[in-house]
């Protein structure tokens, strides 16, 4: 665990890391895909989010899935997710 960081201009790789207290300044977040990455009480500022590999993939086909009428699915989806990672 990142604990109380800050990040300059940096690449910072997201799959599997948990951060706490941290701060971001024009950083590159990456997120392949693999385990997703924890916050807690971090900033970020001016931050550019880059997704690749299997993370990439996914959001092309709900990109799709948008596009070809399926908006209110998505929607759901992405409340239903954020509600089960308030609990």
């Amino acid at each position: 665990m990142q604990t109380a960081t800050i990040f300059n201009h940096e690449t910072v790789p997201l799959d599997g890391e948990s951060f706490e207290g941290c701060e971001f300044r024009d950083c590159r977040m990456v997120y392949a895909g693999g385990e997703p990455p924890s916050f807690k009480d971090c900033r970020f500022d001016g931050c550019e989010w880059k997704f690749e590999d299997a993370a990439q993939h996914t959001l092309a086909h709900l990109k799709t899935v948008w596009n070809a009428g399926g908006k209110a699915q998505i929607q759901a989806l992405i409340k239903t997710i954020t509600e089960a990672a308030g609990r």
